[in-house]
């Protein structure tokens, strides 16, 4: 299981945008130095508490502080720009980065940012999704002349072409054909993780989900990649997840019930907009509970994965045997104002070099008995 870092980013609102890009870099960095395998950074336009409309721009200024992390957007909203820019500018990070880089991709979850742009129809985002997806991919497959029209864009450079001086070609991407695609899902029995499975991309589970939702997920991913001739490889399968690591099981409960814990902003601002676009039923472990009985306490001790190195990592192995074999654990990254700063870090720094040795070696034990009873079972066939 490798391991990643999901950062929409979220903060309260009221600092300088330099000042979060600030704690974020830092936040970034202590990634790159644990080991961290991925790097996820959010895109949204208009809201203060999900302050960068950039996410490329944000992790440039990274790669030369880092040498190993892979760094994903966490998403390029497509629905928001022409395919041609998205697909100009994701080449031109592929090559900076030397193909450190993940094309995470999606349609938004921002209302405001929807009615920037005037998208407010879910079928028609899923429908730019995939027109955006195929167009960008087409551009990155072929030299001019172009001539790519859909329902709601058209690439076309028929005329202004010359080999000789290089012009009338769009970028291609330094990983060949392209990079790595992932689109997100948040609701059970996801069509969109059928679709991703079908086209061979990944698909990133939200961390919002329960157990028994993201189980769907998985499902649906095979069945999917079965309809179109593929095999699933659970490797292409990315689960994000609230997880909390201190020295004790009680310190770490002291610590996310704490009034002041970034765990108790986060969760309390997704229950506000869950609950104003009416899709509070995902926080619901019980989707007959009445609304006022999901606390923002009984969110944060459902969704968040906590305790010391030893249940969390026991946590863990548990979750990945409800729901099944996720490639890439995504923990979500939290502010730090306040005494969160201390806490992440620690909780971080405990999770890359205590938890993760234990959830590997669980993991490997886990698949020598599978071996060994897969061999077992093919010597009595014999």
């Amino acid at each position: 299981m490798k391991l990643g870092l999901f950062m929409m980013p979220l903060h309260p609102p009221g600092p300088a945008m330099h000042t979060l890009i600030d704690q974020d870099t830092r936040k970034s960095l202590l990634a790159e130095e644990l080991g961290f395998d991925e790097l996820w950074i959010g895109e949204h336009f208009s809201a203060t508490s999900e302050p960068y409309p950039a996410p490329l721009m944000f992790m440039a200024n990274l790669l030369s502080q880092t040498r190993n992390i892979t760094f994903a957007t966490g998403v390029i909203n497509l629905p928001n720009r022409h395919p041609a820019i998205i697909a100009g500018e994701i080449a031109q990070f592929d090559h900076m980065s030397k193909g450190r880089f993940i094309f995470g991709a999606g349609t938004g979850s921002l209302g405001s940012d929807y009615e920037l742009f005037g998208i407010g129809d879910a079928a028609t985002r899923n429908r730019m999704l995939v027109e955006s997806l195929d167009m960008i991919t087409k551009i990155w497959s072929q030299d001019p002349p172009y001539d790519l029209a859909g329902e709601f864009w058209t690439t076309r450079i028929q005329r202004a072409i010359s080999e000789e001086l290089g012009l009338g070609y769009l970028p291609k991407p330094y990983q060949q054909p392209h990079p790595p695609i992932c689109i997100p899902a948040a609701s059970p029995n996801s069509e969109t993780v059928r679709l991703a499975g079908s086209r061979g991309w990944g698909a990133v589970s939200s961390g919002l989900l329960t157990a028994a939702g993201v189980a769907t997920h998985w499902r649906a991913y095979q069945e999917g990649a079965q309809e179109a001739g593929r095999t699933a490889n659970p490797a292409n399968w990315r689960l994000s997840r609230n997880v909390f690591v201190a020295g004790t099981d009680e310190e770490a409960r002291r610590r996310i019930m704490h009034p002041e814990s970034a765990y108790q902003h986060y969760l309390g601002y997704m229950r506000t907009v869950l609950r104003n676009i009416g899709r509070l039923h995902v926080l619901k472990s019980d989707p007959q509970m009445p609304d006022d009985a999901l606390t923002v306490e009984r969110i944060v001790n459902e969704r968040v994965i906590y305790g010391s190195p030893q249940t969390v990592a026991a946590k863990l192995r548990a979750l990945r045997d409800a729901t099944g074999p996720f490639g890439t654990l995504l923990v979500t990254g939290v502010d730090w104002s306040g005494p969160n700063e201390e806490w992440e870090t620690e909780s971080l720094r405990r999770l890359a070099l205590e938890v993760m040795p234990l959830v590997r070696a669980g993991e490997g034990d886990h698949n020598h008995r599978d071996a060994s009873l897969r061999q077992a079972s093919g010597g009595m066939r014999a």
